[in-house]
């Protein structure tokens, strides 16, 4: 194929699918080194790429209305690119891919898309049945004959932010970090559940836990349930780092505990086991890649008693986030994961 010397990337969110696109940019800078490489993204999301070196970032505000699709527009005037990754099937993302003009346009296969997605492209990934969304979007490098490895996949760390890991983990893979919440409510766990499990770890394991998350009131709310309902005392740092440190605290971990939310692709692009905890989603789609097997998975019981159908009679991708669906996870399930993970005849010896 002709060496593309432009490249668009279109991927506004989620924080987890922007960390899927790191090792999909890296193994397109391997391979055509010689590309100028453009990114249109989220704000928000922007935080957790921006010392990726080689990439200029079009960084657009989703709550900015008109005047942040303008500045885009602006941005792009005059501007042709040879290719354009558009990697976002939401209504959002397929509007701003009208405003950008390329030669190729590469989307999502028909299975895959909706919102229109198909009319702003021109060519599409393979289709690949029951494929994992971060297997997904590696198939845009692909199509430019570029093969992402395991080693492109972590995040940019400042040793600054790792220097605040150092201080709240002295000893490297010892603490278990739970992370609470996630951006839906009804893929929250409870904080009794939560409380239990850390219990458990602190009294019988006596591994440090350390609870961490972001600044919002529910992730306050959350983090202060379940201290509340705990009888040991774990550390908690909710609202209390940067995204920066939050990578580092989960590259230093023992593990992390968490839902399906952006921490558990971190800890799994940076190599730290994480025990999922899944029943609105589907760990097959969504789970943390290396870490499936750790995963609390009770999405197939949860489509049984919720939508009546099997999980793979669901339409790919299809969410059960209903009040009460994480409730099929108990705190039993997830201390047998972590029993696994964790080694207790290593971890007590």
């Amino acid at each position: 194929m002709n060496s593309p010397q432009s490249i668009c990337l279109l991927r506004l969110s989620a924080l987890g699918d922007v960390c899927h696109c790191i090792p999909m940019l890296r193994a397109l800078q391997r391979r055509w080194p010689e590309a100028r490489i453009s990114w249109i993204i989220g704000r928000a999301e922007h935080r957790l790429v921006a010392g990726m070196p080689g990439i200029e970032f079009m960084v657009f505000d989703k709550r900015g209305g008109r005047a942040a699709r303008a500045e885009l527009h602006r941005a792009l005037h005059g501007r042709r690119f040879d290719v354009l990754l558009h990697a976002q099937v939401s209504l959002r993302a397929n509007l701003l891919a009208w405003g950008v003009r390329a030669d190729r346009r590469i989307g999502f296969d028909r299975a895959r898309a909706r919102e229109g997605h198909g009319l702003v492209i021109k060519e599409r990934i393979p289709e690949r049945p029951f494929q994992h969304q971060a297997e997904a979007l590696l198939e845009f490098a692909r199509v430019l004959d570029a093969e992402p490895r395991a080693e492109d996949r972590p995040p940019p760390l400042a040793e600054a932010d790792r220097d605040f890991a150092r201080l709240h983990q002295p000893e490297a893979r010892r603490a278990v970090l739970i992370s609470p919440c996630s951006s839906h409510p009804d893929r929250n766990w409870s904080a009794q559940g939560y409380a239990v499990v850390a219990d458990w770890l602190i009294a019988h394991l006596r591994r440090p836990v350390i609870l961490v998350g972001g600044p919002s009131a529910i992730e306050h709310e959350t983090g202060a349930a379940i201290v509340g309902a705990m009888r040991e005392t774990p550390l908690n740092l909710i609202g209390q780092d940067t995204l920066g440190q939050a990578l580092a605290m989960l590259e230093r971990a023992a593990c992390l505990v968490a839902p399906d939310s952006g921490p558990v692709h971190f800890a799994a692009a940076l190599g730290t086991p994480v025990v999922g905890l899944y029943a609105a989603t589907w760990s097959r789609r969504s789970g943390p890649l290396g870490s499936l097997e750790h995963c609390v998975d009770r999405f197939p019981e949860a489509a049984r008693r919720f939508a009546g159908r099997e999980p793979d009679r669901l339409r790919w991708g299809k969410r059960i986030e209903r009040p009460g669906v994480m409730d099929l996870i108990t705190p039993a399930d997830v201390i047998e994961k972590l029993q696994s993970l964790l080694d207790i005849g290593s971890a007590s010896a």
